[in-house]
């Protein structure tokens, strides 16, 4: 089956990852009632030799549309349909997204304001190692373990650790968000970007500045993964392994 069957007409098309097109592929089908509530997909295999592509990609496409609450993984029967959406809060581990994004707003903006007063060289010298290593890393899953201790890292410079035990609760929530965001909405340079700013408002001891740059953090976070629930795109999908345009 061509992925690219649900393309609109007249639109231009636009490249996409295997991975965004195989999801995108999947949840339509789903929410078109292709597959029913109840029904069980096609095994993997069947599901890779239809769609032509690789066992973890179409692994990650399955776990993308469990996280979005379409379907549920049952080990040793397979993937089943629980939902036809349309998907309004995905679940990252044990929180769902508005729960997880109400807590950070509310979390690492003061958050990252005491950092600022209150940051030392060492923690400073953390930072900035974090931030090179992840503008290097090119594996999305070690990337993702160093976003996760990014912000552990700004929760500890704010020098209470209350705040410090509120990250490390939400830790694997937070992990699993980045994961989905990145492989769906192509967000590690932008977060390279914001995290870079947060750090610089760190050394200026802005406090002022390092609020707001986790603002427009936290609100980017929140619009990528809108856009990635609510406005599935329609695309003509690369070849797997190429690189979107």
């Amino acid at each position: 089956m061509n992925l690219s069957d649900s393309q609109t007409a007249g639109e231009a098309p636009k490249r996409i990852s295997a991975l965004e097109a195989v999801l995108g592929h999947l949840r339509g089908a789903i929410e078109r009632g292709e597959y029913a509530v109840g029904e069980k997909l096609p095994s993997e295999a069947e599901l890779c030799r239809r769609l032509e592509v690789s066992r973890p990609v179409l692994r990650e496409a399955l776990r993308a549309l469990q996280t979005m609450g379409l379907t549920v993984s049952r080990t040793g029967k397979g993937t089943f349909v629980v939902s036809q959406g349309p998907v309004e809060d995905p679940t990252f581990g044990d929180y769902s997204a508005s729960d997880l994004l109400e807590v950070r707003r509310h979390v690492e903006i003061p958050v990252a304001g005491y950092a600022a007063l209150r940051r030392t060289p060492e923690d400073l010298d953390h930072l900035a190692h974090l931030l090179e290593r992840m503008e290097r890393e090119t594996d999305t899953t070690a990337w993702v373990a160093m976003d996760t201790l990014f912000h552990l890292a700004v929760a500890r410079a704010a020098q209470n650790p209350v705040f410090r035990r509120v990250i490390e609760e939400i830790r694997d929530a937070l992990a699993r968000q980045s994961a989905f965001l990145n492989d769906l909405g192509g967000r590690r340079e932008q977060s390279n970007q914001e995290h870079q700013a947060i750090v610089d408002a760190l050394v200026d001891r802005s406090e002022h500045d390092a609020m707001e740059a986790m603002t427009h953090h936290l609100a980017r976070v929140e619009s990528t993964l809108t856009t990635i629930v609510r406005s599935p795109r329609r695309a003509v999908p690369p070849t797997e392994g190429e690189d979107p345009a």
